[in-house]
């Protein structure tokens, strides 16, 4: 057994905690309790899982995590992102190249060649104007006819003015509101979210190696208290419910998602390995 084991052994057994009661409040299984007391890390599923359990069993039994880990650093395997080498990084310079300076005849020529567009066109159009003009004045001279009197006032007669019908529009079907999922804020180890406009309330927690779940609704309904191994799932419908409880004993491992939207964790994971998310529901606007 290592000093830090004996350590926290005395401390579990003060308390008079059994290794099965740091379980249930750490949700760690027993087997890696022991293990870390023996000073067995191998046995762990990484040399990650080895900080968080230690730091999980000692907040259970009343140690300063961050203290014990300076004080047995020697005893303790450093973290994964300890073990991950620095790259190097390498700067190459770019030698820029600037163009020779062109000509300033081929400079000015672009403006050259619009100028003399521009003065074309109009040139044109001071010649094709005035002849359109009078063709159209010669046109309508000739066209015009006089007519009589009394006929012009019996087309007036005959003439009546057309009722334009509007055709009703129907009203518009507001559009529904988007679901949302907002991050209310967190106490302690405890984290609060709030889902608006959801037709329905589906939860889905899926485990990516293996935590402990327990699912509870506002009344204090159990839906489920047990282990997830890698790769399982568990979905619950509480449609109707306003409030859902989650504990998560290993967040690293576990993705919870409401109505298929994935929830980020407000407190991190790797620092706080259990978390206890609340969901409440309120109803869509009008």
């Amino acid at each position: 057994m290592t000093e830090l084991g004996n350590r926290l052994k005395e401390a579990r057994e003060a308390k008079g905690l059994s290794l099965a009661d740091v379980q249930e409040m750490t949700k760690i299984q027993k087997r890696y309790l022991q293990g870390i007391e023996e000073g067995n890390y191998d046995m762990m599923p990484g040399k990650f899982y080895v900080r968080a359990f230690i730091k999980q069993y000692a907040e259970a039994v009343g140690l300063d995590a961050e203290q014990l880990f300076e004080e047995y650093k020697s005893e303790i395997p450093s973290s994964y992102e300890d073990e991950i080498p620095q790259r190097a990084t390498k700067v190459e310079n770019v030698r820029s190249t600037v163009p020779a300076e062109p000509s300033k005849f081929l400079e000015y020529l672009p403006k050259m060649l619009v100028t003399a567009f521009v003065i074309g066109a109009l040139v044109l159009v001071w010649f094709l104007i005035p002849k359109s003009d009078s063709n159209d004045k010669a046109v309508k001279e000739e066209t015009v006819v006089e007519q009589p009197k009394e006929q012009t006032d019996n087309q007036k007669e005959t003439k009546e003015p057309k009722k334009e019908t509007k055709k009703e529009e129907k009203p518009k079907e507001p559009a529904k509101p988007k679901q949302t999922i907002t991050a209310a804020g967190t106490s302690g180890k405890q984290a609060t979210y709030v889902l608006q406009n959801a037709e329905k309330f589906e939860l889905t927690v899926l485990s990516k190696g293996e935590t402990w779940i327990t699912v509870k609704d506002g009344s204090g309904k159990s839906y489920y208290n047990n282990m997830l191994a890698k790769g399982q799932s568990q979905t619950f419908d509480l449609t109707g419910q306003t409030e859902a409880k989650v504990v998560v004993g290993f967040a690293p491992d576990a993705e919870v998602k409401v109505n298929g939207e994935t929830l980020s964790y407000q407190l991190p994971a790797a620092e706080q390995v259990r978390q206890d998310i609340i969901v409440q529901v309120k109803p869509a606007e009008q």
